[in-house]
């Protein structure tokens, strides 16, 4: 038997006195009379469990930040777009001056039944990720299949997608559409890349034959990409066979392209076409669309062009190595940086404080850059003959105006 049934039994059917029942089960008068007067007002009612929860809820998520969540999820996904929490977060957060947790984003999504579940997938714990540390560090390189819509006369055809692919930033340097994908094809987008970009250190690609030819038993020789390579100083990696999450980059780069390309209401139906589609895709990925696995949800773009590029290099022991270290800056506007075994101080400016941001050292040479927006912060040459590096600005807040002349 419940305690709330003793008690009302106790006062209503057995007539002893409330101070008695407080006393005989150690509980709080106002308690034993609050449940007297349920039991009065709704007889054996009173006797079934009750939520536990809350009048209100101050701190709950409104019904119209609720709504703007499922339209971002419904308006990605329905333009091929990832529509994870993750990234619904960061439009809420630039586009609708909002900021939800991803747990609280992905609760929505789950109550609202707008996620599939997927208990098959491989976690993302189970890989091993990796990414190289400069820009032009190095490129991966991959084609795909893609077949053109059918035309009033003629089916459609098959064609192939080029893409390089910055390994560190994940910046899409060049994707075009062929007939097909030859040796040749892969020199010349490689090089008109280079001519935009500058040479990479290195590349990582499969090990197609278009790529290489060390699984041709060595009749042929080097293929043009190979030696063309080998030419410029450049380092060519492979994947191992049958072992595809190494080139995992350009291979979920070419997912989400080829799944943006479905969801398009008109399907192209000449190479001209689906090139007009890529070269749309490429400038809202690399310009436009946050991307989940760069610091604080940057743009390829904006990590690609925040620190300075590496390349090719003949003298191995030559140490280009540039160290980057992700910071905040204080609540005083000052970043702290250790330099010839001492701490330098840094003056960023206050109006910069709590701000993440990258710290490129070279020597003595220092760029702070906005980590979210690739924006140049500060630039300086460290003096070592003090530990604080001022702005070179008079002290306290600037000043916005002048005081008006009473006689103008």
């Amino acid at each position: 038997m419940s305690k709330a049934r003793l008690v009302i039994t106790a006062v209503v059917v057995e007539k002893r006195t409330v101070a008695d029942v407080v006393a005989d089960y150690g509980l709080s008068r106002s308690w034993v009379y609050e449940l007297l007067a349920r039991y009065r007002a709704e007889g054996e009612a009173a006797f079934e469990p009750r939520s536990r929860r809350p009048r209100t809820t101050p701190t709950a998520t409104t019904a119209a930040t609720i709504e703007t969540v499922l339209r971002l999820r419904k308006e990605l996904t329905d333009a091929g777009h990832d529509a994870g929490a993750d990234t619904i977060g960061w439009y809420l957060h630039h586009h609708h001056n909002t900021r939800l947790s991803r747990a609280t984003i992905h609760r929505i999504l789950a109550r609202h039944g707008a996620i599939t579940p997927t208990p098959a997938k491989r976690p993302n714990s189970s890989t091993i990720r990796f990414e190289a540390t400069m820009p032009n560090e190095t490129w991966q390189s991959d084609l795909t299949h893609h077949r053109l819509a059918d035309n009033e006369d003629t089916p459609g055809t098959d064609c192939e997608i080029i893409t390089w692919l910055d390994d560190h930033s994940r910046y899409a340097l060049h994707v075009t559409a062929h007939p097909r994908i030859t040796g040749q094809t892969v020199l010349d987008t490689f090089t008109a890349t280079t001519h935009h970009h500058g040479d990479p250190a290195s590349v990582l690609t499969d090990n197609g034959m278009v790529y290489t030819t060390r699984f041709s038993g060595g009749r042929g020789g080097r293929n043009a990409l190979e030696s063309e390579l080998q030419r410029r100083d450049i380092a060519q990696k492979n994947s191992r066979p049958n072992h595809p999450t190494t080139c995992g980059k350009v291979e979920r780069f070419q997912q989400t392209l080829k799944r943006w390309l479905a969801a398009q209401p008109d399907q192209p139906t000449t190479l001209a076409e689906l090139q007009a589609l890529i070269d749309q895709f490429v400038t809202t990925y690399n310009q436009h669309r946050p991307h989940r696995s760069l610091p604080n949800r940057a743009t390829p773009a904006t990590a690609y062009h925040a620190r300075p590029k590496t390349g090719p290099t003949t003298d191995r022991s030559t140490d280009t190595h540039y160290r980057v270290l992700s910071d905040i800056v204080d609540h005083d506007g000052k970043l702290s940086l250790r330099l010839n075994g001492r701490t330098r101080h840094i003056g960023i400016g206050a109006e910069h404080a709590r701000t993440p941001v990258l710290t490129l050292v070279d020597h003595t040479h220092v760029r702070v850059i906005h980590a979210a927006t690739g924006t140049l912060v500060r630039e300086l040459t460290i003096d070592p003959s003090r530990n604080y590096q001022p702005l070179g600005r008079p002290p306290g807040p600037p000043r916005t105006n002048k005081r008006p002349n009473p006689h103008q």
